[in-house]
């Protein structure tokens, strides 16, 4: 059977449709489903994705309404219980003010998803970068199926991506637990110590960060962009590039998995691996 997985559209998203498509074509039957829905609603599924977009126009804060809402408490409640929670650029942004990651100590906001800075650029920033695995695969829900080490190109865009904290010794923590989950990385693997490889100087170029268990997974980049050869672009370096270019008299190559959904495919690896 296939897992079924919830959209949560909070208004003000934007990408509720194509990650809808992102998880169908990973084999798993996606269902959008709007924050005020009654609540028992959200209890039927084997996961959930919280989509980029602005959700409430990023007042306050990015994501920092959106935390708020009821919905989330059930969300909180189901993730508790092993099911997984995968958000995207906004929805990062909604998990982390809801204190859901790194979730050290449950509904405690531990870190902040900060304008993009100090990096020789700040504000709005779109691109394509390339994400390093970097944590034992098997832990996470977004890397269940992907290799150690594994190198993924997939695209970017917002302004308030920076992984930061006012707590000393967190990322040490996150490192030793292996809850930096993706980090920015040149094309070959090296480190990403600086613009554009690291987008928004994000500390120890973390890209995704996971809850302890690794279930539920914050990620700035857009996997749902690049779940298709055809979103790849050709003159993109590396493998993935010249795949690309391979494909580009076959509409059926076209239509092969793009990198991204390398990332959808481990989530549901992961639900049937936990099941």
């Amino acid at each position: 059977m296939r897992p079924r997985i919830c959209v949560v559209q909070f208004p003000g998203v934007n990408c509720e449709y194509e990650t809808a498509r992102a998880l169908e074509k990973a084999d798993m039957d996606a269902a959008i489903m709007r924050w005020n829905e009654p609540l028992e609603a959200y209890e039927k599924f084997d996961g959930f994705v919280l989509p980029g977009g602005f959700s409430y126009q990023d007042r306050v804060r990015a994501g920092a309404m959106a935390a708020t809402d009821e919905v989330m408490e059930v969300i909180a409640g189901q993730a508790a219980g092993g099911k997984p929670v995968l958000g995207i650029c906004n929805g990062a942004q909604v998990l982390v003010e809801a204190g859901l990651v790194p979730g050290l100590e449950r509904g405690k906001v531990e870190m902040a998803l900060a304008p993009n800075s100090g990096m020789g650029r700040g504000g709005y920033y779109c691109n394509w970068v390339y994400l390093k695995v970097s944590c034992a695969p098997a832990k996470t829900a977004a890397t269940y199926g992907l290799e150690p080490g594994e190198i993924l190109p997939v695209p970017i865009a917002h302004g308030e991506g920076r992984f930061t904290s006012c707590l000393e010794e967190l990322f040490d923590s996150l490192e030793a637990g292996e809850q930096i989950v993706f980090k920015y990385c040149h094309e070959a693997g090296a480190p990403a110590e600086s613009f554009p490889e690291n987008p928004n100087g994000s500390e120890r170029m973390a890209a995704a960060i996971s809850n302890p268990a690794g279930n539920v997974v914050a990620m700035m980049p857009h996997p749902e962009r690049c779940v298709y050869m055809r979103q790849v672009p050709g003159e993109l370096p590396g493998r993935w590039g010249e795949r690309r270019i391979a494909a580009r008299y076959s509409a059926g190559a076209m239509e092969e998995d793009g990198p991204g959904a390398r990332i959808f495919r481990s989530m549901r690896k992961y639900i049937e691996g936990k099941s």
